[in-house]
């Protein structure tokens, strides 16, 4: 899949790849964030187990020099949380990760997760971006490799 996100003079093109969490991929996960910009870690809200095996995956990508993102999905079945929503700010405060709350069904928070991860992305120059996968650039269109996991 791909995203795009203009900010002011730049535009952000996303290139995502989704290993799904399943730990018959962890192998293959280094694969997918070596090189990336930024890593959308998502656990469901209405899941404990979702929440520690995401908490596992921040661990796998922590020694990198990759934005991370935890996310919290399903926001749109609040009444079924089972993650406290200061406990899991909390923890990405510790971390060092952006925190946000989405609804893939509804679409909340969706856009503005794209968009606060490409202000936070570094910038570097142009011919170090290409080499990592990613390119931002004045009034053009810029990719940024970008995992995710759930």
């Amino acid at each position: 899949m791909t995203q795009t996100v203009s900010l002011n003079t730049e535009v952000v093109k996303f290139e995502i790849w989704d290993t799904a969490g399943q730990e018959r991929y962890k192998s293959l996960v280094p694969m997918y964030y070596r090189g990336a910009a930024a890593a959308v870690i998502v656990f469901d809200i209405t899941s404990r187990e979702s929440f520690d095996a995401a908490k596992a995956w921040v661990s796998e990508l922590q020694n990198s020099d990759t934005l991370i993102a935890l996310v919290g999905n399903k926001s749109d079945l609040e009444a079924n949380r089972a993650v406290d929503k200061d406990a899991a700010r909390t923890f990405a405060d510790q971390m060092g990760l952006l925190h946000m709350e989405t609804s893939a069904k509804t679409g909340q928070n969706v856009n503005e997760l794209f968009n606060e991860i490409a202000v936070r992305l570094p910038r570097r120059p142009q011919e170090e971006q290409r080499t990592r996968g990613f390119a931002v650039g004045q009034s053009g269109e810029s990719s940024a490799g970008c995992a995710s996991s759930c």
